[in-house]
């Protein structure tokens, strides 16, 4: 047979970060590519717990539920919410399959073939990959450590009339870029002064480093939340385990009720036991004090990692070191491609994710993204050994061939 596929899928690549973790699969490939959580970091003896509970509600736990989502769990979030400044009701929210799916069923509602997104670059991988299948223009705007230039957006904005803005302003994926205020605020006021509606992403903004008190998110900020033109979506991935899949969106009524009606189309609702035990977990459970844990594991893996670099004296590779999350993003020598790296780098036995995917123009080939919560101590040493003799090899054989 013949498959006729639709148009859309012409412009539908595989995500660099999955194709190679396939790469990492059964062999002795240590993977320093994915932005997987620790698995010691996994709460696996309260969450086996949390799931018997759960069978407590009976037949319940396993019946259909709202599209909305638990309600007992949105109430929980929204609590949490209120503690960091965002004081919005369980109507101003809907629970989603990961956070991923709140991009995907805003971009839905809100944006036709041709509409343009205003981004940062390099962004996030799979919101580019998203853009790209929908036929949605993802326009980079300039920017610097404190993020978006404002100068540039309003460029941006004047030349390319967007619908939307997406940013991840708090541990950037994948720079680790922490906004400025002023820069919230400023792209805050000149998107409610251009009906541009803001799509917030903060799946690692509790995962900080530097002690500072927490960075406040764009939607917080909006003195006006009752008619908000921030959609801020998070997630229970980085901070409870990932393949719960649970993550969650907030804002204005209008766009979430239209969220719902494009989920109920799409999957009808996400896992009802999945969203019952996270609830039971959250219910009895120190989850403030497991965050923390989760800042002191990474925090000292992070330190250790950019110990490890150091220690290697790699001449022009330069980064900046993170105050939070889950990667440390490196700027190589122009001469050298990463993608061509990453092949000498899976022979030696290490895997990263070049950096040319988060880009939604003008591409640098000459970086690359490197994930510190996975591996230990031990395997984290070898890896950096592994991709320090890849590069050596890499650079003798750039020089052979001039």
């Amino acid at each position: 047979m013949e498959y006729k596929f639709s148009k859309s899928v012409e412009a539908l690549s595989s995500s660099a970060v999955r194709e190679i973790l396939k790469l990492t699969q059964g062999n002795q490939v240590l993977s320093l590519a994915g932005g997987l959580p620790a698995e010691d970091s996994f709460p696996i003896a309260e969450m086996r717990e949390a799931f018997v509970r759960s069978f407590d509600l009976g037949a319940k736990a396993l019946q259909y539920g709202l599209t909305d989502g638990y309600l007992p769990l949105r109430e929980w979030v929204a609590s949490r919410m209120k503690q960091k400044h965002m004081d919005v009701g369980v109507d101003n929210m809907l629970l989603t399959t990961g956070s991923q799916q709140a991009v995907d069923l805003l971009c839905q509602v809100y944006l036709d073939e041709g509409d343009v997104v205003l981004v940062e670059n390099p962004t996030y991988l799979a919101a580019v990959q998203l853009f790209q299948f929908r036929g949605i223009r993802a326009i980079p705007v300039d920017g610097d450590e404190e993020g978006m230039d404002l100068e540039d957006l309003a460029r941006k904005i004047a030349q390319y009339r967007p619908k939307m803005a997406y940013v991840i302003p708090t541990f950037a994926n994948p720079t680790g870029k922490v906004w400025s205020l002023e820069r919230r605020l400023g792209l805050l006021r000149q998107c409610k002064e251009n009906d541009i509606l803001i799509l917030e992403d903060d799946p690692y903004g509790e995962i900080q480093f530097d002690g500072q008190e927490p960075y406040r998110s764009i939607f917080s900020l909006d003195e006006h939340p009752e008619d908000s033109c921030v959609v801020y979506t998070s997630t229970f991935s980085k901070i409870v385990a990932p393949g719960l899949r649970t993550g969650w969106a907030i804002g204005d009524k209008r766009v979430i009720q239209m969220m719902v009606k494009a989920k109920q189309a799409v999957d009808l609702q996400s896992s009802t036991i999945d969203q019952i035990a996270l609830h039971q977990l959250l219910d009895n459970f120190d989850l403030e004090s497991h965050i923390a844990k989760i800042r002191a594991s990474y925090k000292a893996r992070m330190e250790w990692m950019n110990e490890l670099m150091l220690a290697q004296n790699w001449n022009g590779v330069k980064w900046e070191k993170p105050r939070g999350g889950m990667f440390l993003w490196v700027t190589l020598p122009e001469h050298i491609d990463s993608e061509k790296l990453l092949a000498a780098s899976v022979k030696e036995g290490v895997a990263f994710v070049p950096g040319k995917p988060f880009y939604a123009a003008e591409a640098q080939s000459n970086t690359m993204r490197l994930n510190y919560t996975l591996l230990d101590r031990n395997d984290t040493q070898l890896a950096i050994s592994r991709l320090s003799a890849a590069l050596e090899k890499y650079n003798q054989s750039q020089a052979v061939q001039q």
